[in-house]
């Protein structure tokens, strides 16, 4: 961790854990620097008056979380800066998540933005203000560690992603695609706490960071048809898996695979979205049990160092955040001639111990080894026995 006359720089958010972990970096005697992204571009419609927004990542209150920050750094004696990201969020996480439901797919901001945004440019910024530093910290639940050995046999020891003491915060799930070379000098001065101590700490040093509500969403629940408002939807027929018409849906991209609510669909017994139809817009549902997967096809991996494992292994995968740890066997995966999708990169196949439900095309697999991300890549498609 940083010690006494570090520079540091950290990614201040406005809530609880960033602000605390700034302080605490400074009340060790870190020069701290703090550093806000600009995401904002305030070019969606206005909602009707008075109507109150879920807290997000994405949103109108950015203007206010500024201002929070900026206060808490001016108290504090602590050097700030706001960097414009608009372009590159733009870019690489709203138009991401866009084309993402369009194509049948579930897509996780969180993943693409900690990899373009957080830790891309944001620190790209940060070097454009010619800031020497020597570490980047943020508030996220994680930490850092080294392997004792070399990855799969080579002499490579680079920094890695390890869960945080606090499982159920633990945020290294979404970190998962951040080089090793960018690792070497990220922080996590949160790693080892949990967060109902975060919080007693903050109000003890009476932040007024530990009194606001957390973030819940990538963007305001209310702004979701907004966000795709820029083409109509395409309606399109529900099916059940033998291809029986249950209903019409109206555009792909409102929904995801395991959804159950909203279907509109009257049936007597519970059903749930199997799989969605992209090339010939269906949604597709069926009972529970069907959603079942033994395995799947991952691609677009990232892997510590850039090392990739060339055998079989065993480890713990997870197919989305929520999701408990499955130990299964990740193996190179060689598409035969039948399987004329599209991969990128060198693809793997992931067989779990026990069947795993509602594997979502565009999530993330992401390996686990003693608590240590090994490697992930992007969910192609899951293996069902229909």
């Amino acid at each position: 961790m940083p010690k006494k006359g570090d520079t540091v720089v950290i990614g201040l958010s406005g809530g609880v854990d960033s602000t605390l972990s700034a302080l605490l970096l400074k009340e060790k005697g870190c020069n701290v620097i703090g550093v806000t992204m600009s995401l904002w571009k305030g070019d969606l419609p206005q909602l009707e008056i008075g109507k109150e927004l879920h807290s997000s990542c994405y949103g109108p209150d950015e203007v206010e979380d500024i201002e929070e920050c900026t206060k808490f750094c001016r108290e504090h004696d602590i050097e700030y800066h706001v960097i414009d990201v608009k372009d590159a969020y733009q870019r690489e996480v709203l138009d991401y998540f866009k084309s993402e439901y369009r194509a049948g797919r579930t897509p996780n901001p969180c993943i693409r933005c900690n990899r373009f945004i957080k830790f891309g440019a944001l620190l790209e910024g940060i070097s454009k203000l010619n800031i020497d530093f020597d570490y980047f910290c943020t508030g996220h639940y994680a930490r850092i560690v080294r392997p004792e050995e070399g990855l799969w046999g080579t002499d490579k020891k680079p920094a890695m992603i390890s869960s945080a003491l606090d499982l159920t915060k633990d945020q290294a799930y979404f970190l998962y695609r951040i080089p090793s070379e960018i690792l070497e000098k990220v922080r996590f001065p949160l790693y080892g706490m949990k967060k109902q101590d975060v919080f007693a700490l903050a109000k003890e040093k009476n932040l007024a960071a530990a009194g606001r509500k957390e973030s819940q969403d990538f963007i305001p629940e209310e702004y979701f048809d907004l966000i795709f408002s820029d083409k109509p939807s395409v309606p399109g027929d529900i099916i059940d898996l033998d291809g029986h018409v249950l209903g019409k849906h109206r555009g792909i991209e409102h929904y995801t695979v395991g959804q159950r609510r909203g279907l509109g669909v009257s049936a007597n017994r519970p059903l749930y979205v199997h799989s969605i139809d992209a090339k010939n817009n269906l949604i597709v549902l069926a009972d529970n049990d069907d959603l079942d997967s033994e395995g799947l096809i991952a691609d677009d991996f990232v892997w510590p160092a850039d090392v990739a494992p060339q055998e079989p292994f065993e480890a713990m995968v997870k197919i989305r955040l929520a999701s408990r740890p499955v130990k299964a066997v990740i193996a190179p995966y060689f598409p035969s001639a039948e399987d004329t999708e599209k991969y990128a990169g060198q693809p793997y196949k992931i067989t779990f111990e026990t069947p795993q439900r509602a594997v979502a095309p565009g999530q993330s697999a992401v390996i686990f080894k003693d608590s240590v991300i090994a490697g992930g890549g992007f969910i192609s498609k899951p293996l069902r026995k229909r």
